[in-house]
């Protein structure tokens, strides 16, 4: 007679937090590595429209979203960095990058959306265009541009809040390519009786030039 247990398989206990760790740690990486650039690419384009007066006609006035605010782009280049740091530390450290990760997407979204609407660009070039230090932009219209700058900062947003709850169980860096500050041990050279010069320099580094060969021969 056969008997069905209801305890969980511990390999199927461990296989969960595993399995979420992988999926958060593919949608992190994505979402970061996507967000970022799409706000680096989004504050190269133009955010707002308008025209000024000169010479009596209208001249076009283009203010792209780096000459409206360098925030977004700037806090994408750190979160860009952040994501990558993630992998670079441990424990507390890693809490601490992920919180970075997630502070930029955050400020991104905020300057983007506070740049929407901002027409000071717009006004400084009406003003070098016309030679008057008072002209505004006449005709000003905004882009959607300033917005998909935002979405970008949510998607790195996103991956600051992944590694927050997940990043515990993501790998690190290969302790093997770290050194240990240990000194290596020197190979002994062998040693020809027959020269003196192989003899001194042997007495040189303190080995035993009368000793038995170390390779066994």
């Amino acid at each position: 007679m056969e008997y069905v247990t209801a305890v969980p398989h511990p390999r199927s206990e461990a296989a969960g937090p595993a399995r979420s760790a992988r999926r958060s740690l593919g949608i992190a990486l994505l979402s970061g590595a996507l967000g970022a650039a799409v706000a680096l690419l989004s504050t190269r384009q133009s955010w707002s429209e308008g025209t000024a007066t000169v010479a009596g006609g209208d001249f076009p006035l283009t203010a792209k979203g780096s000459d409206v605010t360098g925030v977004p782009a700037a806090l994408a280049i750190v979160g860009l960095a952040a994501l990558v740091a993630v992998f670079a530390v441990r424990r507390s450290g890693r809490f601490l990058v992920s919180g970075l990760l997630a502070l930029s997407g955050a400020g991104t979204v905020v300057a983007a959306v506070l740049g929407a609407g901002d027409s000071s660009a717009l006004d400084e070039k009406a003003a070098a265009a016309s030679g008057n230090t008072a002209a505004t932009a006449d005709a000003l219209s905004h882009t959607a541009w300033p917005y998909v700058a935002a979405a970008g900062g949510a998607l790195i947003l996103l991956a600051g809040l992944l590694a927050l709850r997940y990043g515990r169980l993501w790998p690190a860096m290969s302790g093997r390519y770290e050194r240990d500050g240990t000194p290596r041990p020197r190979k002994a050279k062998p040693v020809d009786p027959d020269r003196p010069e192989d003899l001194w320099k042997a007495l040189d580094r303190g080995e035993d030039p009368t000793g038995p060969d170390p390779a066994g021969t």
